[in-house]
C-alpha cells in the first residue's frame, strides 16, 4: 500500500471517530435528538438535555481534537496526490482543508463547550441565553469550517469530472459534498464526517 494510501485510510478512521464525536453532542440518553429547533426553545432545549451526562461534551471535545488531526492526514495525502496533475488544484485543496480543520477544530470544540455549559449550568433560561450568544458571538468559526469544507468538495469534484486527473469521472461521488446532499433529507448525527470517510475509503481504491 502506497504511503498516500496508507493517509487517507488514516482520514478514514479519523472521520469514523469524529462522526462518533458528533453523535454524542447531537443524540441524548433516552432517545432523544438535539438540533436546529432547540435553538429557538428554550424550555424544548431543556426537556431536550434532561438526561445529557457532561462527559459525553467533555469526551467528545478530546476525542474530536484527536480525530480531525488523524482527518488531516488524509487531507494532505490528496494533496499530494492532486500535485502530481495540477498545482493549482492542488494549492485549493491545502488551504482550504487547512481551513477547515483549523477553523473545524475551533467549532468542534465550542460547540461541546457550549453543551458542558449548558448542562452545568444547569439548564436555565440564563443558561440558554448564554449558550445562544456564545454560538452567535463565534458563528465566524462555524462559517469557517463550512467554507473550506465545500471548497475542498467543490475544486475536487471539478478536478475529477473535467478530466484533470487519472482517474475515470464516476469517481466525483467519492465527495464529500455530492455524498453529503445526497445524504442530507435523512438527518443523521455527524453525516458530515460519515460522508468524509465514505469520500476517502473510495479514493483508496481509485486512486
Amino acid at each position: 500500500m502506497s504511503i498516500i494510501k496508507i493517509l487517507l485510510l488514516i482520514a478514514v478512521v479519523g472521520h469514523l471517530l469524529c462522526g462518533c464525536c458528533d453523535c454524542l453532542l447531537t443524540y441524548v440518553p433516552g432517545g432523544k435528538k438535539f438540533g436546529a429547533k432547540q435553538l429557538s426553545d428554550s424550555k424544548l432545549m431543556a426537556d431536550t438535555f434532561e438526561k445529557m451526562p457532561l462527559r459525553n461534551p467533555l469526551l467528545s471535545m478530546l476525542i474530536g481534537c484527536l480525530a480531525l488531526f488523524m482527518c488531516s492526514f488524509g487531507y494532505y495525502g490528496v494533496f499530494l496526490w492532486m500535485k502530481g496533475f495540477s498545482d493549482i488544484y492542488a494549492v485549493i485543496l491545502l488551504i482550504s482543508a487547512a481551513l477547515f480543520l483549523i477553523i473545524g477544530t475551533a467549532h468542534h470544540i465550542l460547540c461541546g463547550v457550549a453543551e458542558w455549559l449548558y448542562v452545568r449550568m444547569g439548564r436555565t433560561e440564563d443558561a440558554f441565553n448564554a449558550v445562544i450568544k456564545l454560538f452567535k458571538d463565534t458563528s465566524i468559526t462555524m462559517i469557517g469550517c463550512y467554507l473550506g469544507w465545500a471548497v475542498f468538495g467543490i475544486a475536487l469534484f471539478i478536478a475529477v469530472i473535467t478530466g484533470v486527473t487519472d482517474i475515470p469521472r464516476w469517481a466525483c461521488i467519492f465527495n464529500i459534498v455530492p455524498l453529503f446532499i445526497i445524504t442530507f433529507p435523512f438527518h443523521i448525527g455527524g453525516m458530515g464526517n460519515w460522508c468524509g470517510a465514505a469520500m476517502f475509503a473510495g479514493l483508496i481504491f481509485v486512486i
